[in-house]
This record gives C-alpha cells, structure tokens and sequence, in this order.
C-alpha cells in the first residue's frame, strides 16, 4: 500500500510557496504521492499548486483530492489537468466528486439532480478528451463534441469520490478507481473494495485503485486525540454521503474512526486498511494533543518510516 499526504500537514504551509515547499519536503521524505483538496470557498486551487509543485519535484505523484464536477465544465477541466500532466512530467492524478448537495445547491445555486448519472455523463466526455483529444457525446447533462490539444500532454489516471453502490459501480467501469474520506476499514473491506473491483471485472477493466483519505495522529493520549477529532470533524457525520459509512462501519461519529494511538497502534490500523483492499492511505495529519508541531512531527515521522514496507 502506497502511503501519500494531503495538502496541510504542516500547519506552517499557509502562503503559496509553503504549500509547494511542503510538497518538496514529502518527496524528500519518501511519499509516495501528495494531494491537494479543492475547497470550493476558500484555498489555492489545486491543479494550479500541482503545476507548481510539479517543477520542483520529480518523483513524487501528485493528486486532486477531490474537484467538484457541478461547477465546471469537463472541458475546460480537461485542458487544465492537461496542462498539469505536461508540467508535472507525467505524475498526476485528477481525483473528481460530486461534493455535497447542500454546498451545490444552497452555495451555489445549482442543481444536483441524478448524481450517479451526472458523474457517469462526466466522465464519459472527460475521458474521451483526455485519451483521445476529442469527443463527440450526447447525454442528458452534456452534449460534448470538441477536439482538445495541449502540446506534450499524456493521458492521466481519474479516480473519483464514491462510496454509494451506484457511484462505486461508476468509479470501477469508467474510472482508475476511488478516493474516500472518513471511511472505516470494516466498511472498505466489506463494503468499497468488493463492489468497485467486482465493477472494474465486470468491465472488463484493469485493477482499480482505492485511495484512503483519513485523519492520522500519533499520540499516547487516545482518548484525548478523539475528543480533539469529535470537535474538529463533527460536521462530516452530518453529511448524507459520510453518514452512510459511518453507519455501515457501526460507529456514531468521525471520532471513531479516525486514525488514533501511538506509534505501534497507528501502524496496526494503516496494516489493516492494506489488507482490507486499499491501494494507498493518504494521512491527514491532525495534533493530537495540546504540543501541536511535536504530535504532527511524531505522526510525519512514523508515517515516513512506513513509506514503502506495508
């Protein structure tokens, strides 16, 4: 299982150059992979901070985690990640979702009719363009027909968010596989990884990739750590899409399924994500207790020591 970052593990990284110097830091630490979120009021935009980075590193693979669809075009997406693929040589990855209806909806003012179908619909022009450099579809969101050319790009991996058994059913035929978040490892086990590879064979497709996104804190104070995750993540269990997973795993709140302990815990837990079908762990690191920069410190340097040997 390949182990990544996710943009704001040093809390020191908040002006543009410190956020591409962290990247620098995390090849330099053996990363496998760094991703950027796209937060859609507030932060860099990420494909921008990929290119960045992407001239200053030359190894480490560098993901979208994710970017929302209902705002924007898959053509104009297409050519920015594109653009992101030539400048970081290669080394991206464009994670997708559909985030959330309340933020599409009452944010935006948009509709999030047919989720499932909008996705499929999306990824269906997106991919043409970026494999072949043209399309020509006619859906029931989008009626595409375009060519696209962006001197010296390739083709690049798609994952996109899915966790709901239609959308998982997507992510395995039309996609590289998904990116979760706040997703336990019974509910990966039992749940995630059956579904989306039993789509990808279906498919006919190649082995998909299932990318865990979760809080991380090496801390000898557990009990303290999630009463810190209970206040900092409350609002995810009040979510539709990450109170399904919650419920599935059996747990009353993100608190329970965050990753939490000392060093020798903290490893046991990323162990049974591999062996529960995750292809790649992304940590958020989060301070476990009250010495923030020692405890995000502790849970980088664990984290490093496992790149590679899980």
């Amino acid at each position: 299982m390949r182990i990544g970052i996710i943009s704001g593990a040093r809390r020191e990284a908040s002006d543009l150059q410190a956020v591409v110097q962290e990247v620098v830091q995390a090849e330099a630490d053996g990363f496998d992979s760094f991703w950027f979120p796209q937060i859609s009021t507030g932060g860099f935009d990420a494909l921008t901070v990929i290119s960045l980075a992407g001239a200053q590193t030359s190894r480490i693979s560098l993901g979208t985690g994710v970017i929302p669809t209902y705002p924007i075009h898959p053509l104009p997406l297409a050519k920015h990640a594109l653009t992101a693929q030539v400048a970081t040589g290669g080394r991206l990855t464009l994670g997708i979702g559909l985030s959330h209806k309340p933020t599409i909806e009452d944010t935006m003012g948009l509709s999030y009719t047919s989720p499932a179908r909008h996705m499929s619909e999306y990824l269906a022009v997106l991919r043409s363009l970026v494999n072949e450099g043209k399309v020509d579809f006619a859906g029931q969101f989008f009626n595409v027909s375009a060519e696209l050319q962006v001197p010296g790009a390739t083709p690049f991996p798609v994952v996109i968010a899915a966790l709901a058994p239609r959308m998982l059913g997507v992510a395995g035929q039309q996609a590289d596989g998904t990116i979760t978040w706040m997703t336990g490892v019974r509910t990966i086990e039992s749940h995630v990884s059956p579904r989306i590879r039993a789509a990808a064979e279906d498919a006919g497709a190649s082995e998909p990739r299932v990318c865990v996104g979760m809080p991380v804190a090496v801390t000898d104070d557990a009990n303290g750590a999630r009463e810190r995750a209970a206040r900092t993540y409350e609002r995810y269990g009040q979510l539709t899409n990450y109170r399904r997973m919650l419920d599935l795993e059996g747990v009353e709140g993100p608190s329970e399924v965050v990753v939490i302990g000392d060093e020798a815990s903290v490893a046991k837990q990323l162990r049974a994500y591999a062996a529960a079908g995750a292809t790649e762990f992304i940590a958020s690191i989060f301070p476990g207790d009250a010495n923030e920069s020692a405890s995000i410190s502790r849970t980088l340097e664990l984290l490093k020591g496992l790149a590679g040997k899980i």
